[in-house]
């Protein structure tokens, strides 16, 4: 009951625990996990922390029962949990060949995002702090840079990929229903970082919109919906 508060302050449009894509859930799933482990663990310590001052005399079991049972078979079973549940999680939300797989570019410089992604007519277009994908169809995101390290981070939709010069990385990112998603660089490049925010939006394959520049303003800024 005590995290109920504190989980209440992760949401938002950068929240991670508020998926909106399949490579999202996957990602909230493991956070999930890892939480459970590290209470596990917290609770067994409390529970040492309670038992040295509760037993009685000549009543206390032996060293096996604390070091190979509880410090090591419990510790590591955990751990092998969370490690295996990370491993599981990193390999279903590789990017995959695929027919209804699209390309887009995400070209980072300091402080801002443009984008190249395929029109309704397939012809190339060019944004700025806007990614138009459709809704319910993967999309590969050749990530780089032309200046200094960012990283590409949109929260609802995947996790976190390095924008690199001189080299391309590439992000599976989707969104289940059409929407806005917002996006932020997560690399400190400079005293402009903080402003290195963008949107994704996710539209209706069958009512695509102009691809046109937002009228940006920050996610931070904006009054509540």
């Amino acid at each position: 009951m005590l995290m109920v508060p504190l989980l209440a302050g992760c949401a938002g449009p950068l929240s991670t625990l508020s998926p909106q894509g399949p490579a999202a859930a996957e990602i909230a799933v493991l956070w999930w996990a890892m939480l459970a482990g590290a209470m596990l663990i917290t609770i067994m310590v409390l529970a040492l922390v309670w038992r040295g001052f509760a037993r009685a005399e000549g009543n206390a079991p032996g060293e096996t029962f604390w070091i190979k049972g509880m410090g090591l078979g419990f510790s590591f079973a955990v751990l092998i949990a969370v490690v295996g549940a990370g491993i599981w999680v990193g390999e279903r939300i590789q990017p995959r060949p695929g027919a209804d797989v699209i390309r887009v570019e995400a070209i980072a410089r300091q402080w801002g995002w443009r984008f190249l992604q395929p029109g309704p007519d397939g012809t190339m277009i060019e944004t700025e702090r806007r990614l138009y994908i459709p809704a319910g169809q993967p999309v590969d995101v050749v990530i780089r840079s032309e200046d200094v390290i960012h990283a590409f981070w949109v929260p609802q939709l995947a996790g976190k990929m390095d924008a690199l010069p001189g080299r391309d990385n590439l992000l599976r990112i989707e969104a289940f229903l059409p929407g806005l998603y917002h996006g932020t660089s997560a690399e400190f490049s400079g005293i402009g970082y903080a402003g290195m925010r963008f949107e994704v939006l996710a539209y209706d394959p069958a009512d695509p919109p102009a691809f046109t520049d937002p009228d940006f303003t920050d996610p931070d800024e904006r009054p509540p919906e």
